[in-house]
């Protein structure tokens, strides 16, 4: 049976870091799973820290509050220094490569970085990034279906918004496109006992 998947999602409020979490969650809800949302952000709006912790499960969750994690997706510096520790062994740790100035240096776990925001870009909205590490994510760790995140992402975005969802579903699909020719896919992670 499959067990339950603990993410972080982390980064700066407005770079969509709620709404990756978000997303997967209502994913899982599509797919009768059982889900825990739990975000957490400063008061500032924009420019701000945010996160969310996110539990896919097919059974009842005991806790929403962990302190460790199977995989952490970080958009910024400030959350891969706090958050790359907070890594289970074996575990996944993704993040946006130009935010970056120090990359991670655990051997212990399987680290992608991905180059969301300039994919974004050539994209031509820069705001698609989180829909990059959400596909890059889901190629590695398939928690839920990516029909289903398109699904979700009906009832995520606001109905003025909706004209957006083919810019995300390809987005999507870029993110997990990257991974599968990155040279760290497939590459096997040495477990530390």
């Amino acid at each position: 049976m499959q067990k339950a998947h603990e993410i972080i999602f982390a980064g700066f409020g407005g770079q969509g870091v709620l709404s990756m979490g978000q997303i997967i969650a209502y994913s899982a809800m599509i797919e009768e799973k059982e889900i825990s949302w739990m975000p957490s952000y400063g008061p500032e709006m924009r420019g701000g820290t945010a996160n969310c912790i996110v539990i896919v499960s097919p059974e009842r969750i005991s806790s929403p509050i962990i302190s460790r994690f199977d995989s952490v997706i970080a958009l910024n510096q400030p959350s891969l220094d706090k958050f790359e520790h907070a890594v289970k062994p074996g575990g996944l740790l993704l993040y946006e490569q130009s935010t970056i100035i120090n990359p991670p240096t655990r051997t212990d776990i399987e680290v992608i970085g991905i180059p969301a925001n300039e994919e974004a870009q050539k994209l031509g909205k820069k705001q698609v990034a989180n829909m990059i590490l959400v596909g890059a994510f889901l190629e590695k760790r398939p928690v839920v279906k990516i029909e289903n995140i398109i699904k979700a992402l009906k009832k995520v975005l606001p109905e003025r918004h909706h004209h957006l969802i083919p810019l995300n579903e390809n987005a999507l699909s870029l993110g997990s496109k990257i991974v599968k020719e990155s040279s760290n896919y497939g590459k096997q992670v040495e477990q530390t006992i």
